[in-house]
């Protein structure tokens, strides 16, 4: 009897079905893709920024290992250092409003005292411009500032001015207007992801601060902006991120010219200069220096944001 048991357990254990494997099927498509169109185009980044290879006329120069060479000649013109400063002013400069003007709408939106109706309606309004292509919304931009373009039209018949101002032909009217774009294409998406950081945050709390005679002001440092400030953190870097990899819109903008001495060139135009000759070697360079100093501004900003659990603890 005895024996019959046990042979009856190991047939029913043979008879199970091992599910695992099938996970190990359903994730393997995104590892494939991966390695595929992502791990493998990096991993050629980085070897061919070692080597000489470009095309001239017809000709293909190259693959010749040169070692730093390139990286040594991007940093002697110094023109990757500029646009790289190009490009983190004119974030900074879309950003600034853009996290400033979120917080304001997520704060209105989340009161339990203004009672705003229609708040579903609002927040599908201000991320609209989310989902229009850069490129379309730069096209727009490009008609309406134009030298005789239906803003200087409105502002001579107002008479504000006298003759159409042209904001494209100036370094900081070039440089204001993609900032202002970047801010009205993101401050949607940031406003919905710092409203839902805000409605995650326990009611109590705010109540318990209102009570110990805390001021709007005072709540909003001491308890709500400490308690979001993961969401500040994602926010902040995603955003970093995508800025540093600005293109479309100054490149619509600006013809691909970069505007006035080339002060709104940003590194990915840059780049695209070198791609567009088919120069894989300075090409390559110039992504593994950009994706260097993502990395490096990225754990500058992890490093500011990042509060030990245990910091401000009393030791006892």
């Amino acid at each position: 009897m005895e024996n019959r048991t046990v042979s009856e357990i190991k047939v029913k254990r043979a008879k199970r079905v091992n599910y695992s494997r099938y996970g190990y099927l359903f994730i393997a498509p995104f590892f494939i893709v991966y390695f595929i169109f992502s791990l493998i185009p990096l991993l050629m980044t980085f070897y061919y920024s070692f080597f000489e290879y470009y095309r001239d006329g017809l000709t293909i120069i190259g693959p010749k290992f040169v070692g730093l060479d390139n990286y040594i000649q991007l940093f002697k013109s110094g023109e990757v250092l500029k646009y790289f400063g190009n490009t983190l002013l004119v974030w900074i400069i879309g950003f600034i409003p853009q996290i400033v003007v979120s917080f304001l709408l997520a704060l209105i939106f989340t009161s339990h005292r203004m009672k705003i109706r229609g708040k579903n309606f609002f927040k599908t309004v201000i991320y609209m411009p989310n989902m229009i292509m850069a490129s379309a919304f730069s096209m727009l931009f490009f008609l309406l500032f134009g030298d005789f373009g239906p803003i200087n039209q409105i502002l001579i018949k107002w008479g504000i001015i006298d003759e159409g101002i042209r904001y494209l032909s100036t370094v900081w009217g070039t440089r204001s207007l993609i900032a202002l774009m970047n801010f009205l294409m993101w401050f949607g998406n940031t406003t919905i992801l710092l409203m839902a950081g805000i409605n995650g945050v326990d009611q109590s709390l705010f109540e318990a601060a209102e009570i110990d005679g805390a001021n709007s002001w005072q709540v909003f440092w001491k308890v709500t902006l400490p308690l979001v400030s993961p969401i500040v953190l994602y926010v902040f870097v995603t955003s970093m991120i995508g800025g540093l990899q600005m293109f479309d819109v100054p490149e619509v903008l600006t013809r691909g010219t970069g505007g006035t001495n080339r002060t709104s060139m940003t590194v990915l135009m840059y780049l695209n200069r070198f791609l567009k000759n088919k120069n894989y070697g300075d090409g390559g360079a110039i992504s593994v220096i950009l994706f260097i100093m993502t990395a490096l501004l990225s754990l500058v900003v992890f490093r500011i944001f990042y509060q030990p659990e245990t910091k401000g603890r009393v030791n006892k």
